[in-house]
């Protein structure tokens, strides 16, 4: 049987504690509480969708633009965790300022999640990149699913709390409202977050790297122009990035964008919380599969299985007419998300060079948040132009077919 040491184990756990704001702030209750907020302020649901996307890619660009050059600093020994405990204080702050925006304030509001999503994701790129100093190369497919899976148990605790919440204020149960019930689940999940991010802290600690010098900055953007030089050198690293670009995109547009469609479909609020909360128990059980038998078909044949799965989600969700249907579709969802992110992490973190774990890492993470501005953007232009979010839904098939094409091109064995 599998067993995790302690520094996997607490490393795995930030997983469970960030989870929480994915679930309760990416995936449902922030997405809702912004589009009810918007349409009562005199906006169309559809249009309520588009500023979504388009908040999501906003987000995404600053971090992308910030994550290569952050991450090569963070290369020198004592400063990952440093990188890493400054964006998880901007994402804690900033998911607890939610709960204090006046309702009628919705472009404040959007500008504020923006920020939340700022501190989440440039967090991420720094515990990514420490998967390289808690285990070794043979345990690290594994070790990075069973951080996806306990990631959606942990994220069904808060939420299961936060939904209560949301439900009993809509039915009159509890003397709040609803909105009010909204702001005190962004509170429960930050939290929730910061509680949980404590082993993180404690136990884990930067293994590899490189030794301190003088003129770190230039000297940092010296490596970087260099590592862009020799390409060719790291020719299997950025034809895995590339490819990773198109399909993780499409995976992270499905997932940030998937309540709002849900909503637009007519889908009922207390539905929608249900759906999504079933959805992360068939994600644990199914991130733990992935990794079972990336160990026996490899990481990459795994991979193929996820943007297939993914591909025919698009083509399933253009002619989603009921709420069965969207169970359906959350339920095809929740079996791949979690195994698809996890080895694809893994799969990056095998072939990349140990001491400069943080900047590979650095454009692993670009290439998402590029590819995160591209998908949100994209279904929300489509669905603006045509007032029909079905439309935009179907064109992210487009990310997932050039992904597939590009894998094929990535080393078969690691």
């Amino acid at each position: 049987m599998f067993k995790l040491n302690e520094v996997e184990k607490s490393w795995a756990f930030y997983d469970w504690a960030n989870s929480a704001y994915t679930m309760t702030v990416t995936s449902t209750i922030m997405p809702l509480y912004f589009k009810s907020t918007f349409i009562n302020s005199g906006g169309s649901a559809a249009l309520s969708t588009a500023y979504w996307g388009y908040a999501n890619s906003i987000a995404t660009l600053i971090i992308a633009l910030l994550a290569p050059i952050l991450g090569t600093i963070a290369d020198y020994r004592g400063f990952k965790k440093k990188f890493f405990t400054v964006f998880f204080v901007l994402g804690f702050i900033m998911t607890s300022t939610l709960a204090f925006i006046p309702e009628s304030y919705w472009s404040i509001l959007l500008g504020c999640y923006i920020l939340t999503a700022l501190g989440f994701s440039g967090a991420n790129i720094f515990y990514d990149a420490f998967l390289v100093d808690v285990t070794t190369k043979d345990r690290m497919d594994k070790v990075s699913t069973y951080g996806y899976a306990i990631g959606y148990i942990g994220s069904t605790i808060p939420f299961i709390i936060c939904m209560a919440i949301v439900i009993l204020a809509q039915i009159n149960k509890i003397p709040v409202s609803v909105a009010v019930a909204c702001k005190i689940s962004f509170i429960l999940t930050a939290i929730w977050w910061g509680i949980f991010t404590i082993p993180m802290f404690k136990r884990v600690k930067q293994v590899h790297g490189i030794d301190k010098e003088t003129h770190i900055i230039r000297n940092s953007f010296v490596r970087l122009y260099k590592t862009f030089k020799n390409i060719k050198k790291h020719k299997k690293l950025f034809m895995f990035l590339l490819a990773y670009f198109f399909y993780i995109d499409g995976v992270s547009t499905i997932i940030k964008m998937a309540t709002s469609y849900g909503a637009d479909l007519g889908v009922s609020s207390s539905n929608l919380l249900i759906i999504l909360l079933v959805t992360q128990f068939v994600a644990f059980p199914s991130a733990i599969l992935y990794g079972k038998l990336a160990e026996k078909f490899k990481a990459l044949t795994m991979l193929y299985v996820g943007i297939i799965i993914y591909t025919i989600i698009c083509i399933y969700a253009y002619f989603l007419n009921s709420t069965l249907d969207f169970w359906i579709l959350a339920m095809l969802v929740g079996s791949s998300q979690g195994g698809v992110q996890a080895l694809s992490r893994s799969y990056f973190a095998k072939i990349v060079p140990k001491n400069n774990a943080n900047e590979f890492f650095g454009f692993y993470n670009i290439f998402g948040k590029f590819a995160a501005i591209m998908g949100p953007a994209l279904l929300g232009f489509i669905t603006q132009m045509t007032g029909k979010t079905n439309y935009g839904v179907f064109s992210i098939i487009l990310l997932f077919i050039i992904g597939g094409i590009l894998l094929r091109r990535v080393p078969k064995e690691v």
